[in-house]
Order: C-alpha cells, then structure tokens, then sequence
C-alpha cells in the first residue's frame, strides 16, 4: 500500500514537469559524421539536433591540424535544429569541429566531431 502511494505521488510529480524541460540538445548527426574522411577544398557542413536551437548564440570552431581555430560563420536561415555553415579545408590532417549550442530549454551543450582530411 505505502509502495502504491509513492508510485501514484511520483507520478504525480512527474506529470507537473513540461515535456522537454529537461531536454537538452543533443547533436543527432552531421556531415562530415564523426570519423569521415573527406577531402581538401570547399566543403558544406550541417549539424542536426533533437530540440530546436538559438542559432544567434550558438557556435561552431574549426580546430586544424596545426591547432589553428577558426570561428566558423553559421547561415542565418534554415531549419531550427540545424546548424549550416561551409568552409575551406586545407592541409590533410585531423581537424575537429567543436560545436556549442544554447537549446530552447536554455542549457548549453557542446560536443567534438573529428574528421580527417585526405589528400587521395
């Protein structure tokens, strides 16, 4: 009886919470994916997310293979869980983009995604 009175009382708890208060965004693919290998030259980056995203307050770095950054510009427009933007790669190498997004929720999250450039 006191087991089935706290199951009904978190419930309860549970039911009070919005849907998606606790969520935060959470990068559910890109391209380059994570351990792609791809090649030098112009290329188009997208990163997809789980929640809707500040795309004014978020940010993608390009870190190259000799440590260099570079911030790079995101597009405007476009889906509310995506993030765009393109850029130049160069010398072949491991290269990571580090992303951090602010969500809807209001929680900032952030997360690597290496790739490879290869010059064959």
């Amino acid at each position: 009886m006191i087991l089935r009175r706290m199951a009904i009382a978190a419930w309860f708890c549970l039911a009070l919470v919005p849907p998606g208060a606790e969520a935060h965004a959470i990068l559910m693919s890109s391209l380059p994916a994570a351990g792609a290998s791809v090649k030098p030259g112009p290329i188009d980056m997208s990163f997809r997310y789980n929640s809707r995203i500040d795309r004014d307050r978020s940010r993608l770095t390009l870190t190259r293979p000799d440590h260099s950054q570079a911030v790079l510009k995101i597009t405007p427009t476009g889906s509310p869980d995506l993030l765009e933007t393109s850029t130049d790669l160069g010398a072949p190498g491991p290269y990571v983009v580090r992303w951090q997004v602010l969500a809807v929720d209001g929680h900032i999250t952030r997360g690597d995604v290496p790739f490879t450039v290869t010059d064959h």
